[in-house]
């Protein structure tokens, strides 16, 4: 899980001031600040998990709910970005390449 935060900070330091929606497996999720924000948005709750020694703060959204997610988001006034898988999980080795394929703003 690790690999994975890091490759979403990376992307984050990238674009700061967007939201970043980060595609695994079925869902799109969001870490740390992001999750909360996002959390508040849909009156959901957020995960708080520990990984390695390292807490981590996530927030799920399920890639079929996507789209509705993404108008809520931009409504209350968020620039999102949209991170997605850019290998195949069948024939990639290691860590899947992620990289922002769609930015929404309101």
């Amino acid at each position: 899980m690790s690999e994975i935060i890091n490759q979403h900070k990376a992307i984050k330091e990238k674009y700061p001031d967007a939201l970043i929606l980060f595609r695994i497996g079925d869902c799109y999720q969001t870490f740390e600040a992001d999750a909360k924000i996002a959390a508040n948005i849909f009156g959901g709750l957020f995960l708080q998990t520990k990984r390695e020694e390292e807490e981590i703060t996530v927030f799920s959204i399920p890639h079929y709910s996507l789209e509705v997610a993404l108008q809520k988001l931009v409504q209350a006034g968020h620039k999102v970005a949209i991170c997605d898988q850019l290998e195949h999980p069948k024939t990639a080795k290691g860590l899947l390449k992620r990289g922002v394929t769609d930015m929404l703003k309101t």
